[in-house]
């Protein structure tokens, strides 16, 4: 199978720490579109990380080469919503991928993606841990409440007409991507979020996907006490604002 003529897919990876885990993800990422025959190219936006992981980046350039692996570091950490904008800038595709580097998502969902949205001509299409056979795996009971328990919070104050919306797994058109970004104030967690509740209220559509989500392989997990206290408060200052 091979892609529409003249589409073509980037791929946004944001790092910090995952020295480890970099080589499998864009192995996988290169496995599969090679596979599908979709055109692609790797954005790989290295915050700063004291362990490694840009020197990791560059072996997989040469390795690849450059017009397939892109490396645009930063020089310290500056958040998620930061780096994709920053990402975007150098993007050449018309459609636009958001993972997380850390092997919880798995680009084999990548050509359901891309299927999904040439069905529907959606803006956004979505994974989703939370219908059909989507699932979490190597979450403890306390991780999984939490999780739907912000996912339930959510629906019912802002009934966003997506089953996911704290999932970091998205393909998006571009031009689509570029105007949420302009919109959204949120840091962390929440603006995965609100990119959804801001692309509800400009009326773009959204298809799904059901995905399994996957827990950190390596390293630890990053969503700690203090990110749900700024994910409640986050969600509430979105309420409010929208």
């Amino acid at each position: 199978m091979s892609g529409r003529k003249g589409d073509r897919y980037s791929v946004l990876l944001p790092t910090y720490n995952e020295r480890d885990n970099l080589p499998l993800i864009v192995w996988l990422l290169v496995k599969c579109f090679k596979e599908s025959g979709y055109d692609y190219e790797i954005i790989i936006i290295d915050d700063g990380s004291p362990d490694g992981t840009l020197e990791v980046a560059k072996q997989l350039e040469k390795l690849y080469g450059s017009d397939k692996i892109l490396l645009r570091p930063r020089a310290k950490k500056l958040g998620l919503g930061t780096a994709y904008i920053h990402g975007m800038q150098h993007a050449t595709g018309n459609f636009i991928i958001i993972m997380d580097a850390d092997l919880s998502h798995h680009p084999k969902f990548i050509p359901e993606f891309i299927r999904k949205q040439n069905e529907g001509i959606f803006d956004i299409v979505s994974g989703t841990r939370y219908i059909g056979n989507g699932g979490v795996y190597g979450w403890d009971l306390k991780r999984k409440v939490i999780s739907r328990g912000a996912n339930f919070v959510t629906q019912v104050l802002l009934r966003p007409g997506a089953s996911d919306l704290t999932g970091s797994f998205r393909l998006y058109r571009k031009e689509v991507l570029e105007k949420l970004v302009e919109r959204c104030v949120s840091k962390g967690y929440v603006f995965q979020m609100e990119m959804i509740v801001r692309a509800r209220q400009l009326n773009y559509t959204i298809g799904e996907v059901p995905i399994s989500f996957v827990d950190r392989v390596y390293g630890e997990s990053k969503l700690g006490g203090n990110e749900i206290v700024s994910f409640l408060k986050g969600l509430l200052t979105l309420f409010a604002t929208t």
